[in-house]
C-alpha cells in the first residue's frame, strides 16, 4: 500500500508519500480498501500539530474516507468483505488502505457515489447535529449561515432548507453568494462589501436571525449576535477565520438567546444512538435528492499537496475530494 505519512507535524509540506506494509485488521477491526477521501480543516490542523488530537508519530493522516471492506478482524460482525463503507476516524484516510474500528464505519446504499461518500460524514453529521438536535431547526424559521459556501456551510444550507427553514446564505463574495443561491439559498450577504447587521435587519424585517450557523468565528461572529432573533440559537461551529471571539454575555440576556455548541465527533462518541438515526435520516434523505455533497475539485490521492493548496485557497466551494484508483 501507498500513504501520506506524517513523521514531523510541521505542515503538509512535510508529509511523504510512501510504501507501507500493508495492515491486518485487529480483533474488531476492518481493512478498507480506500476509494475516495475528502479535505477537512481538522486534517491541516492535525499536520500542523494544533489540533485538540494529536496521534502519535509517524501517522497517515486524513479523517474522512470511503471504501469497500477488504479483510475483517476477529469478532466484527455486520460488515461483509465487499461492503461499501464511509468513516470518520481521525487518521489514515490519505492513502490506499487503512484499518479501522467497526463501529466507525457507516454500510453504504448499494450504488453509493464514493466521492460522495467520503465528504458525507463530517460535513453533513456535523450540520445536521448543529440544527436538527442543538438547535431544534424548525419549518419556516430563518436560520443565517456564515461561511455559506465551504464545506460545512453548503452542507447546512441544504440540510436547513429540507428541514423547510429560510436560508440567508453569508460569503466572502458575490460569485460565493450566486453560488449559494443555485444551492438553494432564499437571501445571500457579501461580508466583504455589505453590513452584516444591517442586510440582516432588513431581510428579516428587523427581527433577526432564529438560528445563527457559525463555522467562521472572527470578527463576524458578535455582529452576527447582536442580530439574532428572540429566542435565537447561536450555534459554535468552529473558527475558520482564526480568531475565537469573545461575546457579550449581556447579548445572550438582552435577547433571550442561547449560545450552543456543536461536537460533533464527541457527540457520535457518547449518543451513538442519537447518531446513528441521524445518519439514517441523513441517507434517506440523499436517496430522495433533498441533500448532495457538493464537491469543489477531484484530485489523485498522489496529489495531496495540490489539495491543501486549494483548500487553503479561499475559492473552495463545497469539498475537495482525493481519489485511488
Amino acid at each position: 500500500m501507498h500513504a501520506w505519512l506524517c513523521e514531523n507535524p510541521t505542515g503538509p509540506e512535510a508529509l511523504a508519500w510512501k510504501e507501507l506494509p500493508t495492515p491486518q485488521p485487529g480483533p474488531g477491526e476492518v481493512r478498507v480498501a480506500i476509494a475516495a477521501a475528502s479535505l477537512n480543516f481538522p486534517d491541516l490542523l492535525i499536520v500542523q500539530n494544533k489540533y485538540q488530537f494529536k496521534p502519535p508519530l509517524p501517522f497517515v493522516p486524513g479523517a474522512e474516507f470511503a471504501g469497500h471492506v477488504e479483510a475483517l478482524g476477529e469478532g466484527v460482525t455486520g460488515l461483509a468483505v465487499g461492503d461499501a463503507v464511509a468513516s470518520f476516524g481521525g487518521t489514515g484516510g490519505f492513502g490506499t488502505h487503512t484499518t479501522v474500528a467497526a463501529p466507525l464505519l457507516l454500510r453504504l446504499p448499494a450504488g453509493f457515489p464514493m466521492d460522495e461518500a467520503a465528504a458525507l460524514l463530517c460535513t453533513y453529521g456535523t450540520s445536521h447535529h448543529a440544527l436538527v438536535d442543538r438547535a431544534a431547526l424548525r419549518a419556516g424559521e430563518t436560520v443565517l449561515i456564515l461561511g455559506a459556501a465551504g464545506g460545512v456551510g453548503t452542507a447546512a444550507l441544504q440540510i436547513a432548507k429540507a428541514v423547510g427553514a429560510r436560508v440567508i446564505a453569508a460569503a466572502s463574495s458575490d460569485e460565493k453568494c450566486d453560488f449559494c443561491r443555485g444551492l438553494g439559498a432564499d437571501a445571500t450577504i457579501n461580508y466583504t462589501r455589505q453590513n452584516l447587521r444591517e442586510e440582516l435587519k432588513a431581510l428579516t424585517g428587523g427581527r433577526g436571525p432564529d438560528v445563527v450557523y457559525d463555522p467562521v468565528g472572527g470578527d463576524l461572529a458578535e455582529p452576527a449576535f447582536r442580530s439574532i432573533a428572540w429566542r435565537g440559537r447561536y450555534l459554535v461551529i468552529g473558527f475558520a477565520q482564526g480568531g475565537i471571539p469573545a461575546l457579550p454575555l449581556n447579548l445572550a440576556l438582552l435577547k433571550g438567546a442561547s449560545i450552543v455548541g456543536v461536537f460533533w465527533g464527541e457527540f457520535a462518541r457518547r449518543e451513538p444512538q442519537a447518531n446513528a438515526r441521524a445518519l439514517a435520516e441523513l441517507l434517506a434523505w440523499h436517496a430522495e435528492g433533498r441533500i448532495r455533497p457538493v464537491l469543489d475539485s477531484r484530485l489523485p490521492m498522489s496529489e495531496l499537496p495540490a489539495a491543501f493548496e486549494r483548500m487553503g485557497s479561499r475559492g473552495v466551494r463545497g469539498k475537495v475530494v482525493l481519489l485511488n484508483g
